[in-house]
């Protein structure tokens, strides 16, 4: 199917519109007519536009209260809607969009306004035209597609055809059986947009919350099924109003749209699912994760890993590079001054650069990226050292595909022997990224787009200057948890990171261990110092958890947090920031799934104290 888009969806004047949506990859594209109105061009200027940049016009978008009008209002209405005809022929398309009426003066009665539709098809055949119908669900009197194809359908025109809306359909919970009765050459247009469950009046709920598909909870492959029985081969078009994507930058909400289409076919029901789609790819193991630093805190770095128990293992033959390991856990600093990492620091100070990722099949993940539209990286690597096929990533940062047995520690580091290995951390357990808000959707469509995670449903997590949203995507066995968090509130330790960091990227980095107390009881014997707790959340968890004294005397004492859901026990503790940018955590499950979201809000006060202050506005 031809692939499109609504130029109400994008930000900026039209012919801005227009390039950034071809260049997108769609190649079809519906004109909103406030946005034609706007823009100083003749509408044969824009139609030279769309064919040079090798778009189709499928649709002129929306023609509002048509049907039911009484006397002089239909006729009024008729003559509206002729001059519309006559910028269809200019601009070079021949589909006009009706939506069902909302004006209080309309008139009932599917009779009524199959007989209006009837007299335009007339009309629209006489000039090679045609009119799709659509049912707003906040239509006064047409509010569901069942009824608007009944008027089509009554009409019995072959210029006058019914368009679906995947929100208009799914958001009122309208069923999508009766799709399936359509035939698929009176569908004109398929329109698709998906929006997160919210208790709104569906006019708002639209107007404001509307997201790409896969992006909310709305039925759509269930919907697409339904039309894909019926024989339809139009465009699909993304119509999309949502003030939070309007902050985006218009390529990337670009991307991101088209990305929503392709992903769209990657399911076995449907027939035109392409080859590079047809399987997300599975993490078996993060490899390693690559901090970028200026060489004079590199030293500072390292203390900071001898403290938590990991070893220096290796030094890079080429490059200022030393690889730090823990149990399976295997951490990066490179402070080389010719490299990515370099670029990295410039721009965001000390941090993770990469993250290396195990995958049985990388040809197929690399093919899979290119399909998304994700970003490959190359750089130059020394002779005889391992090319690790690598896309860009949050931030700009970098996700490195290596598959089993395939590391390069042996070909690209001189081992370093030691015997100071204490075993204690296993392996990362999580990854915690912050972002913009408005890029939250994105990245996880990202994710869940390359691999083989689920989604949890979002938390909101209580900072003491604002509200956090979090966002959890993991495999199924657990050997890749991502937690995306992002706020709107200016002052959230989300926010302050972004600040700090000059944009997104990873916040903290948790570990796993088989002993939570002996771990930290070594590490603090090496010199690590941990987030204060206070006293009252321990009298807190007291009261709500039946916890032995002698164990929550040794939490207290250790500043260990503690949760419990239906099948185990989390224990949970924080390092301090390193450069007020990132820090780390260690974690022990017993059986525990989730990721002490209880105690979010407990380690921002903590972490909020301790931060450095910032300048805040003047008053005048």
């Amino acid at each position: 199917m031809i692939r499109s888009i609504a130029t109400v969806s994008i930000g900026g004047a039209l012919d801005e519109k227009l390039r950034t949506i071809a260049a997108a990859g769609f190649r079809a594209v519906e004109i909103f007519e406030n946005d034609f109105t706007c823009y100083d061009g003749s509408a044969r200027e824009v139609a030279s536009m769309c064919s040079d940049l090798g778009l189709k016009i499928c649709a002129l978008q929306p023609f509002r209260d048509f049907e039911g009008m009484p006397g002089n209002l239909r006729t009024q209405a008729f003559r509206r809607i002729e001059k519309k005809f006559d910028l269809m022929q200019e601009l070079g398309t021949d589909l006009l969009l009706v939506c069902s009426n909302v004006s209080h003066a309309s008139l009932g009665g599917i009779d009524r306004a199959a007989d209006d539709f009837r007299e335009l098809g007339e009309r629209a055949s006489a000039r090679n035209l045609r009119v799709g119908f659509e049912a707003l669900a906040w239509g006064r009197h047409v509010n569901d597609y069942r009824d608007a194809w009944e008027i089509v359908r009554r009409a019995d025109h072959r210029s006058i055809g019914i368009i679906l809306d995947s929100f208009h359909t799914l958001a009122p919970s309208f069923p999508v059986a009766a799709i399936r009765a359509i035939p698929g050459n009176r569908i004109f247009l398929v329109q698709l947009a998906d929006a997160p469950q919210l208790d709104l009046d569906v006019l708002s709920w639209s107007r404001h919350f509307r997201c790409f598909p896969g992006q909310g909870s709305l039925a759509i492959r269930e919907f697409m099924q339904a039309v894909d029985a019926t024989g339809y081969k139009g465009p699909l078009s993304l119509e999309i109003f949502n003030d939070q994507f309007r902050a985006q930058s218009t390529k990337d909400f670009a991307v991101d749209g088209m990305r929503s289409l392709v992903l769209l076919d990657d399911d076995e029901t449907r027939a035109q699912v392409a080859p590079a789609l047809r399987t997300r790819s599975v993490v078996t193991e993060v490899v390693f994760i690559e901090f970028a630093i200026e060489p004079s805190h590199a030293a500072a770095l390292a203390t900071l890993f001898g403290e938590l128990g990991f070893r220096l293992t290796g030094r890079h033959r080429s490059k200022a590079v030393e690889r730090w390991s823990q149990g399976s856990v295997n951490l990066l600093i490179n402070s080389s001054p010719d490299s990515f990492a370099k670029s990295h620091t410039v721009t965001h100070g000390s941090g993770v650069c990469a993250i290396g990722l195990e995958i049985a099949d990388v040809p197929t993940m690399m093919n899979r990226a290119e399909a998304i539209q994700a970003a490959a990286f190359r750089q130059p690597v020394g002779p005889g050292e391992l090319t690790i096929p690598a896309i860009r990533g949050v931030g700009g940062s970098l996700l490195y595909f290596l598959a089993p047995g395939s590391s390069n520690w042996n070909i690209d580091f001189l081992p370093i022997e030691s015997n100071s290995d204490t075993g204690m951390l296993r392996r990362v357990d999580h990854i915690s990224q912050s972002m913009r808000f408005e890029e939250m959707l994105s990245w996880e469509q990202f994710y869940t787009a390359l691999f083989e995670v689920d989604r949890s449903p979002q938390l909101e997590i209580a900072d003491p200057l604002g509200l956090v949203k979090s966002q959890v995507l993991q495999s199924k066995d657990g050997s890749l948890r991502l937690v995306l968090n992002a706020s709107t509130a200016s002052q959230t330790m989300s926010s302050r990171f972004l600040s700090e960091f000059f944009g997104a990227g990873v916040q903290h980095i948790a570990f796993t261990c088989d002993d939570i107390f002996k771990a930290t009881s070594a590490m603090r014997a090496a010199g690590a110092t941990f987030l204060k707790i206070p006293d009252n959340y321990y009298d807190d968890i007291d009261s709500r958890f039946d916890l032995d004294p002698a164990l929550l005397k040794s939490m207290k004492e250790n500043a260990i947090l503690y949760d419990r859901d239906d099948v185990g026990d989390f224990f949970q503790i924080y390092t301090h920031a390193f450069e007020d940018r990132f820090f780390f955590e260690i974690v022990q499950r017993r059986g525990y799934k989730g990721f002490g979201a209880p105690n979010a809000g407990i380690r921002l006060a903590a972490q909020t104290r301790e931060a450095k202050p910032r300048s805040m506005p003047r008053l005048s």
